[in-house]
């Protein structure tokens, strides 16, 4: 298979290419730093195209000779809505009007929005994403949807695995006893292994086209349950819960967020995730995805846990 993918540099990203070399297929990555490309892969890497999402030329290239393209990249944080839509949907839209091949999209569980307590979305739920994040992917999902070619939108929630600087944070409070939770730590979440995601995006190649699928692992556990098994993964011991109830969460989002535009700079810490950190549930139903694909996640918490602290230790992380 002859594949192109965007992000290639990135926590998923990385590791998707990993993957598709280590099958022996044909790779061409979209990156902005080939230095930072050559740490990650080393001798065995991709080939690599310099440039960026709206370099028209360079994606014409990359995209157009491809069997498969995987696109990644995307603006998780952003000083404002035209930065989301300039980066997440006009950059989907120029990908998708050079694509010659099938079009694999890894979106986001904020297009979708949030589930209620005890019911995960199967994926026939109508999308009513709760931040600037979420709509914007929604509008690239959108973007996608109106391609005249063969699609699939994948849909993860919270990933995590080696390299994954999001939830390293939340690893290294537990390692010194402390585990911050939003609200009561009662939401509900549903996650999968970055391994078990890049296992996904391979099968989603041989799915039924023009369609959208959440995949995650069945496990459901509440953010207290995620930082207790982190506390015990790093420290041997459930770390002290420090509950944040929504008015203070909510003050302290808009204070980091103030600070961020003071200095210029985009946060994920702002008021606009609000919505999002307090919500009762995200969690998903991936039987539709294994019924489809023959996929199913191998990493549940424990295992995949104990398998990204111990990389976190050995690469000096933790």
């Amino acid at each position: 298979m002859k594949a192109f993918v965007t992000g290639g540099t990135g926590f998923v990203g990385s590791h998707l290419v990993e993957r598709l070399l280590a099958e022996g297929h044909d790779v061409t990555a979209l990156v902005r730093s080939q230095p930072k490309a050559d740490r990650l892969f080393g001798a065995r890497a991709p080939h690599y195209l310099r440039g960026s999402l709206h370099d028209t030329d360079v994606i014409a290239r990359g995209a157009g000779e491809a069997e498969v393209v995987y696109h990644l990249a995307a603006l998780t944080a952003a000083l404002g809505w035209p930065e989301f839509h300039r980066v997440n949907v006009q950059a989907t839209e120029k990908l998708l009007a050079a694509t010659a091949g099938r079009f694999v999209f890894v979106s986001s569980f904020a297009a979708a929005g949030p589930s209620e307590p005890g019911r995960p979305l199967r994926g026939t739920e109508p999308a009513r994403p709760v931040t600037p994040y979420g709509r914007s992917k929604r509008a690239a999902e959108e973007a996608v949807e109106r391609h005249a070619g063969e699609w699939t939108i994948v849909r993860p929630p919270t990933v995590y695995g080696p390299r994954d600087v999001e939830l390293l944070r939340v690893f290294k409070l537990a390692r010194w006893g402390l585990a911050p939770v939003f609200g009561t730590g009662a939401q509900e979440l549903s996650l999968i292994h970055v391994d078990d995601l890049v296992a996904a995006l391979l099968a989603a190649t041989a799915v039924p086209t023009r369609k959208s699928w959440f995949v995650a692992h069945p496990e459901t556990v509440t953010s207290r349950e995620l930082v207790t098994a982190i506390g015990r993964e790093v420290r041997g011991k459930a770390p002290w819960i420090l509950p944040i109830p929504g008015f203070l969460a909510r003050g302290a989002l808009m204070l980091t967020g103030a600070a961020a535009r003071l200095a210029g700079k985009a946060t994920l810490l702002s008021p606009d995730k609000a919505p999002e950190f307090l919500a009762p549930a995200w969690t998903a139903d991936p039987k539709p995805f294994e019924t489809a694909a023959g996929w199913k996640a191998a990493m549940n918490l424990e295992r995949g846990l104990e398998h990204t602290a111990s990389w976190y230790r050995r690469h000096g992380w933790l």
